[in-house]
């Protein structure tokens, strides 16, 4: 959640050797790509609600890119992208999803009467799971494997490619930008081969040796191979859809959007406080569904601390609906400008201004939300006891957890994205630099699995899905109405689970314990791509003159 982080530049990896492939900078940012509202005006829609009266043309276009605007240097693209969509039927807002019973009646053929929501920070499919295929479940749709099992991804980077490559440790000082312009450029009209040339690191990969409990956790249950965040952007657009089936045209995490009104048609909030679907948002330092801060105005008393989380969890006393939110690193707010203050003492040793740097990256990573730079494995060992309190509480037999992530993060995948509805008559806050796309496409894969006694054993789920299936599951369960285009005609997240048979896992299986945070200081990470997976184009030979020129050419390539 970028807003709750210092601006951090990430790093800059050259080669060593005579030859640079100018591998590039990263960094996250909270404004690039996008003003959260242009020239400083409130966003406007037809008819003055955002709701449009018919359902919106063109919802599974190519998103076309203004004159103004560079989607990327790579000028390959997928002709068909998107290639097929994540929504279903014809469905407006308003409608329901039985429309022959009232709404707010429970459907007592979903086994379930308790959604657990567990949505991290920032990371791709790939990025965790591109391993999963050679790791016990074979039908993850991950890396391309060489016969040795080495993956081999790659993406065109100044002349060569940059492959895959595992980082190593479990710190996370990577800042990939997932801003509206470096995701557009990441996904290159569905070639998803822009990633490198954002950031070097965005090529990076963990492995189930890394986030053990999250393997495990993949391969007892049922994992997506297509669930896709909503938007091609950062946090907030992205948590928006999950709250509310729409960003209301923000595309970045800006604290300007705070300033907006309420989505026009109310959010999942409401809707359940209207239809007595009891909920709660328990948090550690700032809650998740605050991001539309009407809602705290709005319901004030729907929101808890995480040790009440485990307290109702162990007593059977969970609301309908939990939002089960990470430590998202607030305290960065407070540290981050002393350690900046006294970083800008004038003349400062270059020893000290090095060690300072090292404690407020330890300061930093330990925040439970995975974005960087805090460690993953605090993020894992948090989402590892809620999901183990859940499954060890008495409302295990009738509870459905959802475990996933809000966007990639700027890690690689190598499934573009997908068509969806307009959520609404609401276009994207774009300025005129910023590239011209609409909200007819989903962002880029996440992690996703669905925990329940109910759930697929050792399963995958090839059916697409986007935060409003969220929304679009929840509402199945208590016959909400639909608040806009996109969660009316998502698939809701049933496929995930077994509604025919006795559920596979009544009694709680054990899973892999989660992995002990790398050592602070960071001295056993490994942030830049080792050499063997940055390789140039082959040489053509005519471009050689004599075996001199050939032997010299070897030469300098082996130092890359």
């Amino acid at each position: 959640m970028s807003r709750f982080r210092i601006t951090r530049s990430g790093f800059i990896r050259t080669s060593t050797g005579a030859v640079t492939l100018g591998l590039a900078a990263c960094g996250g940012g909270t404004t690039v790509g996008g003003s959260p509202v242009p020239n400083g005006a409130a966003p406007t829609s037809p008819g003055g609600n955002g709701i449009a009266t018919t359902p919106p043309p063109g919802t599974t276009t190519t998103p076309a890119p203004g004159s103004t605007a560079t989607p990327s240097p790579v000028p390959s693209a997928v002709a068909s992208f998107p290639a097929s969509s994540v929504s279903t039927g014809t469905r407006g807002p308003n409608s329901l999803p039985d429309s022959s019973v009232p709404a707010g009646m429970p459907n007592a053929a979903l086994p379930f009467e308790h959604i657990v929501i567990v949505m991290q920070e920032n990371h791709s499919f790939d990025n965790y799971f591109g391993m999963l295929p050679m790791r016990g479940q074979p039908l993850a749709d991950g890396f391309t494997f060489d016969p040795n099992g080495k993956p081999m991804n790659r993406n065109p980077l100044n002349g060569g490619y940059q492959h895959v490559f595992h980082l190593v440790g479990t710190c996370n000082p990577y800042s990939p930008s997932q801003a509206w312009n470096a995701t557009h450029q990441d996904v290159n009209n569905g070639a998803m081969d822009g990633f490198a040339n954002t950031c070097d690191a965005a090529m990076g990969y963990w492995d189930e040796s890394d986030i053990p409990f999250y393997y495990s956790l993949a391969k007892t249950f049922c994992v997506g191979n297509r669930s896709f965040c909503s938007t091609q952007g950062q946090t907030y657009p992205n948590r928006r859809y999950m709250l509310s089936g729409t960003s209301s045209g923000v595309i970045s995490t800006n604290t300007a959007n705070f300033e907006l009104p309420a989505p026009a048609n109310g959010t999942l909030m409401d809707l359940m406080t209207t239809y007595g679907v009891t909920w709660m948002d328990y948090f550690t330092d700032l809650p998740n569904v605050a991001i539309i801060p009407q809602t705290v105005e709005k319901h004030p008393t729907n929101f808890g601390t995480l040790a009440q989380f485990f307290a109702d969890c162990a007593a059977g006393t969970l609301p309908n609906v939990s939002y089960v939110d990470p430590e998202f690193g607030a305290t960065s707010e407070v540290g981050g400008p002393l350690f900046g203050a006294l970083q800008s003492i004038p003349n400062l040793p270059a020893s000290i201004s090095a060690s300072l740097n090292t404690v407020s990256n330890d300061f930093q990573a330990q925040g439970t939300d995975e974005e960087g730079p805090c460690d993953i494995a605090n993020g894992e060992a948090h989402v590892a006891a809620v999901i183990n309190a859940v499954m060890s509480g008495p409302l295990w037999s009738k509870t459905l957890l959802i475990w996933t992530y809000d966007e990639h993060g700027g890690f690689y995948d190598h499934v573009p994205p997908l068509g969806a509805p307009k959520p609404d008559a609401i276009p994207p806050m774009t300025a005129p630099t910023d590239y011209q796309a609409e909200f007819n496409v989903t962002g880029v894969r996440v992690p996703t699995v669905v925990v329940s006694p109910y759930s697929r054993p050792n399963a995958v789920s090839n059916v697409p899905h986007d935060h409003a299936s969220i929304i679009a599951t929840i509402a199945a369960k208590w016959n909400l109405p639909a608040l806009t285009y996109r969660d009316a005609q998502a698939n809701t997240l049933l496929d995930y689970l077994n509604l025919s048979g006795p559920p596979a896992f009544l009694n709680p299986p054990t899973l892999a314990a989660p992995a002990v945070p790398t050592a602070l200081g960071g001295s056993q990470c490994v942030a830049s791509p080792p050499p063997d997976t940055i390789t140039p184009t082959i040489v053509k030979k005519r471009n050689l003159r004599t075996s001199e020129d050939l032997y010299g050419t070897m030469k300098v390539l082996q130092k890359v």
